[in-house]
């Protein structure tokens, strides 16, 4: 059924404004006029993301739910269908809670979708930029097993879980970030304008210029005759390396070279394993089959590689091999993931120990963060302070030699 944003006045005069669900528009306002109201105005919700093509796909918006906000939107929907409301219900009920305008319509459609008799994970499959393919993966898993609820709490855990650990990865690297920009600025200005300086100054000098001062000249005008050629070349590889990774092909090279760097891939491997082991022990303790459960945690990896050694490890337990003798002939997936699925295999609590495994992992994701980012800031430091004592020595050089000479 159409949802449709209206305005009207109440019997009051007060102003209100909300979503209801009619066949048509004047349905809607005869549905308001039925509550002794005057409608103002009445538009059809917005069309959701997938019917959104062409020239009416938007170049930009905003997401309705962040992180935060869909993990909390997912424990009060958890909670609602726990306590035994309908679904359709339940939906309605948060619909009429959400403060801003995009939640309320975002919410009516999906009222109307599951009013109309489709699944929740299909109906949340409209809005592909809220809920990405492993969230409604998870959902449509928990709703095939019969324990929808169940799921979407454990599924709101898990996004907060992530959450965390990306707010925790995003402050380790935000100060090595921060110094190595201003570094690079600084540095720039330095070789574009004050170096330059000390060459017309002493352009009209007999004496040769000390090696270190003609080195950096050298380098101020590479960088100023060449720098905007440099800024467009990486500006170019940004942007093929952005187009290479939305080819199937060249995505899944990427991602295999990626978890090859020495340090990065250890952390990227440490990060989807975790998520992985999350998404599997949720599943798992919710009672889908582990075949099903295996299919969802694969598709919730963005790690392309990654994703194709746990559908191959799919592939090897349908065919009767034990998870954790699978998972163990994947070698880019860390050795604690096989070893935990043994423990939990050989005594009958696969979802506690997966979730332990998630957990260390996690753990373990989040100490590499820090030690390299306790490391990279005396390093950065250091350098800026060498590359910045050089300059200093290039443009003091001259100054010192002519000192000399006048003496």
């Amino acid at each position: 059924m159409p949802a449709y944003t209206y305005e009207a006045l109440d019997a009051n005069g007060r102003p209100q404004r909300g979503v209801i669900e009619a066949d048509t528009a004047r349905a809607a306002r005869s549905v308001l006029r039925g509550r002794g109201w005057v409608p103002l105005a009445m538009d059809p919700t917005a069309e959701p993301d997938a019917a959104a093509t062409g020239w009416h796909r938007p170049l930009w918006r905003a997401r309705v739910f962040n992180a935060t906000a869909l993990a909390v939107w997912t424990r009060q929907l958890a909670g609602l269908v726990n306590a035994g409301l309908p679904l359709e219900r339940a939906l309605g009920a948060l619909a009429d809670e959400a403060e801003r305008p995009e939640a309320q319509r975002l919410l009516a459609t999906l009222r109307a979708e599951v009013n109309a008799g489709s699944g929740l994970a299909r109906a949340l499959g409209l809005y592909p930029r809220e809920f990405d393919s492993g969230y409604q993966a998870v959902v449509a898993a928990g709703e095939q097993s019969g324990h929808l609820g169940t799921v979407l709490d454990r599924l709101a855990d898990d996004l907060e879980a992530r959450e965390q650990l990306r707010n925790r990865l995003i402050a380790a690297s935000l100060y090595p970030a921060i110094v190595t920009l201003f570094a690079t600025v600084i540095v720039l200005f330095l070789m574009s304008y004050v170096v330059p300086q000390v060459a017309n100054a002493f352009a009209g000098g007999k004496r040769a210029l000390p090696t270190l001062t003609v080195v950096m000249l050298g380098l101020s005008d590479l960088v100023r005759q060449w720098g905007w050629l440099a800024a467009l070349g990486l500006a170019a590889a940004a942007a093929g390396l952005a187009w290479a990774r939305r080819q199937p092909s060249w995505r899944s090279r990427i991602d295999a070279h990626w978890l090859q760097l020495p340090l990065v891939g250890r952390l990227a491997r440490g990060y989807n394993a975790a998520r992985f082991a999350a998404t599997l022990a949720m599943l798992a303790g919710a009672g889908v089959p582990i075949l099903r459960a295996l299919q969802t945690a694969a598709d919730t990896l963005n790690n392309r590689a990654l994703r194709a050694d746990a559908l191959d490890t799919l592939t090897m337990v349908r065919e009767g091999a034990p998870l954790a003798a699978a998972l163990a002939s994947k070698k880019r997936f860390p050795g604690l993931l096989p070893l935990f699925a043994r423990l939990g295999e050989q005594t009958g609590q696969l979802p506690t120990m997966l979730q332990r495994a998630a957990e260390q992992l996690s753990a373990e994701v989040q100490r590499r963060a820090l030690r390299l980012a306790t490391l990279l800031e005396p390093l950065l430091i250091v350098a800026m302070g060498v590359v910045v004592l050089l300059i200093v020595l290039a443009v003091m050089l001259p100054i010192i030699q002519l000192n000399q000479l006048v003496r």
